[in-house]
């Protein structure tokens, strides 16, 4: 598809070429991925699945991988979780300076610009790019293949005893105006393997920063992962993030999501749940205020008998902010028995507000449990008044309903001390409704 955005994708990538390493997705790769953005372009608000994301910024942004890394201590970063080898790579490069690798032979955490052939190595774990006329949700996932630098790729081996643990804290430097940043994971669980991943996005700084982000996983046979992404960058960032996952038989994924920053924010996750009994639950916490956008679009496909999926949204709109999630479960013909539930729940905590939930079906096969629920509105004003009757200011009581519509999701992060740093971060996302006036 020939736009203006992209002929200027593939003139920039085409400058760039030259100076991306050899390492991390090979060239096939790259040139495959170009290929296939070329043919089918990035999405439109005329794209279904994004009309509630915020495009317009594409057309002033730099696609080219930002190349200036600023000098950045440990005390920059958020603090580390005890008990976790953290991995931190700075707009897409990784930092070893900042990082505390793994000590553990029950996993390898190789960077893609340091691995002998990245591509060869990780071509097994990474989801096959997609060909000329991928759907519009895989595209920014191309964007990426053409353009990263740098990632993580992770392979976890079948071992007893204590779960690995692992913390990639990816930071974002550049101006967009300057270049962007690409941070890639590609995550193999081998059978039986046990995996605790820390996933962060943070900002070094106030820039307005564009982040295109693309993780795959793939979970084998029995397989364990819980997987905690938190977005926090810079109120004037720019992100796009694509998560694909395959999950195998008696494999068990847990992934929570916590979106706080950014001035647009669009995750798109596709999940297909591959084997038996492959078990799926996914809890998203959406906060926006002032004009944020916080958009995610969630795709589960059950292709396997007796999979299990649970979805839990909770998401709350401030000032002239839209927070949005579209979760879509797809059962195949040969899905029997598949057990799928949905809780999608919209708080309004302004008159310019907006929220939009929308819980999707698609169900080939009759033998089947399929449940879905849908709300957005204002705080319960009954519950308000008892609180308001038990001699709560105003203030406090709005606060203090808002915190328990978020504890659907909250109580779910299994790591104690991750817990506490996400309560704190969100008590400063939920000010006083005085002082949120005065900031917008």
């Amino acid at each position: 598809m020939s736009t203006p955005l992209t002929a200027r994708i593939v003139e920039e990538h085409a400058n760039a070429a030259a100076a991306l390493p050899p390492a991390g997705p090979t060239a096939a790769r790259r040139r495959t991925a170009i290929a296939a953005l070329t043919a089918s372009g990035l999405p439109t608000s005329r794209d279904e699945n994004w009309k509630y994301a915020n495009l317009r910024p594409l057309e002033r942004l730099r696609f080219i991988p930002a190349t200036a890394t600023p000098a950045l201590a440990a005390t920059d970063l958020p603090a580390a979780i005890p008990g976790f080898a953290r991995y931190v790579f700075v707009d897409g490069a990784f930092a070893p300076a900042l990082s505390a690798p793994l000590d553990s032979t029950a996993a390898a955490v190789t960077p893609l610009a340091a691995a002998p052939d990245a591509g060869q190595a990780s071509a097994a774990m990474a989801v096959q790019t997609p060909a000329p006329g991928a759907p519009a949700d895989e595209r920014f996932a191309l964007l990426n293949e053409a353009f990263a630098t740098d990632g993580a790729a992770i392979r976890v081996a079948a071992h007893s005893g204590e779960p690995v643990r692992l913390e990639l804290v990816f930071v974002a430097s550049a101006d967009a105006l300057t270049g962007a940043s690409y941070p890639r994971v590609e995550l193999q669980l081998d059978s039986q393997a046990h995996l605790l991943l820390i996933e962060r996005h943070v900002s070094a700084g106030p820039h307005a920063s564009f982040v295109n982000s693309a993780v795959t996983v793939d979970l084998g046979c029995g397989a364990t992962l819980h997987h905690y992404r938190l977005q926090e960058l810079a109120a004037r960032a720019i992100v796009f993030d694509t998560l694909s996952a395959v999950v195998g038989r008696d494999a068990c994924y847990r992934l929570h999501g916590i979106n706080i920053g950014a001035q647009s924010a669009r995750s798109t996750l596709a999940v297909r749940l591959a084997g038996e009994r492959a078990d799926l639950t996914l809890a998203v916490v959406a906060l926006g205020e002032r004009q944020q956008v916080q958009d995610t679009y969630a795709r589960v496909e059950h292709a396997a008998p007796r999979a299990r999926t649970e979805q839990v949204f909770r998401g709350i709109s401030a000032g002239r902010a839209r927070v949005a999630f579209n979760g879509k479960v797809v059962v195949g013909s040969e899905a029997l028995g598949t057990d799928s539930r949905q809780s999608l729940r919209g708080l309004l905590a302004g008159p310019e507000a907006e929220i939009d939930v929308r819980p999707q079906l698609e169900i080939y096969t009759d033998e089947v449990r399929c449940s879905h629920g849908a709300t957005a509105g204002k705080l319960d004003e009954n519950m308000l008044f008892y609180l308001l009757s038990r001699g709560l200011e105003p203030e406090v009581a709005q606060r203090l309903l808002k915190w328990a519509f978020l504890e659907d999701v909250v109580a779910r992060i299994g790591v104690a001390e991750l817990r506490r740093q996400i309560e704190e971060r969100l008590a400063q996302q939920l000010p006083e409704p005085a002082a949120r006036a005065e900031s917008t």
